[in-house]
């Protein structure tokens, strides 16, 4: 498969993953708090039983420890400049996915030239990306943000994909890096997600409707996690 196959696959995944967010939002119609509560049971669940695992198992401890304080700290100098917004969190958690991507493409990119390898890991990668799709789909859905700007956020991902399979082929980062850049995506993702859609509603919103909420994107992560 060429590189700018793997990108459509990839934006044909995370596309599936969006609609499936956007027929469930249907039972949480009108509810914000409550599809906020969703997307950051989601993507907690995300963090927990998906990537903080297999990001420990594959990367330098010390490495996702350091990126994770560097998106920690990024994140302060974020809010400290940026007056809060919708679609800020919106991009803030497309650029933490971005950050995701990288070393799984710059891996992909290293073994293109073996096509057993490249095959079964570029297949695993793109339907892993399910999952993000259905975030960024909630995301949106949640903060009020449309369709066009979710888009942009798919073909965004798409090229970053694309891009750093082609970098990985070229000049492969080093492993030290990656190890940073993922402990950067699990920070940003981990501090959006308790800040932006789960801290602000601890007091607003009643505890059984919180855990609902809370435990149904919890699920569906768990789900996701099971089927791919």
């Amino acid at each position: 498969m060429t590189i700018i196959i793997l990108g459509i696959c990839l934006f044909l995944s995370v596309s599936t993953g969006g609609v499936l967010a956007w027929t469930l939002a249907g039972l949480f119609k009108d509810k914000i708090g409550g599809c906020s509560l969703l997307c950051g049971g989601f993507l907690i669940g995300l963090l927990t039983l998906d990537i903080i695992p297999s990001a420990w198992s594959a990367y330098y401890p010390f490495g996702l420890l350091l990126g994770g304080l560097l998106g920690f700290f990024f994140i302060l100098v974020l809010h400290s400049m940026c007056n809060h917004s919708h679609t800020s969190s919106l991009y803030l958690l497309a650029v933490a996915m971005f950050i995701h991507t990288i070393p799984l493409s710059v891996t992909i990119g290293s073994l293109l030239d073996d096509p057993a390898l490249s095959l079964t890991m570029t297949t695993s990668t793109i339907l892993h990306h399910l999952p993000e799709g259905f975030a960024l789909a909630t995301v949106a859905l949640s903060t009020g943000n449309k369709w066009g700007s979710l888009t942009l956020c798919f073909i965004g991902l798409s090229i970053c994909f694309a891009s750093f399979i082609w970098i990985g082929q070229q000049a492969p980062l080093s492993f030290k890096i990656q190890s940073i850049l993922m402990g950067v995506s699990i920070s940003l993702i981990g501090c959006t997600s308790m800040k932006e859609f789960i801290g602000q509603y601890i007091r607003t919103v009643p505890l059984p409707a919180f855990l609902t909420y809370f435990g149904v994107g919890y699920l569906f992560s768990g789900l996701f996690h099971l089927w791919l």
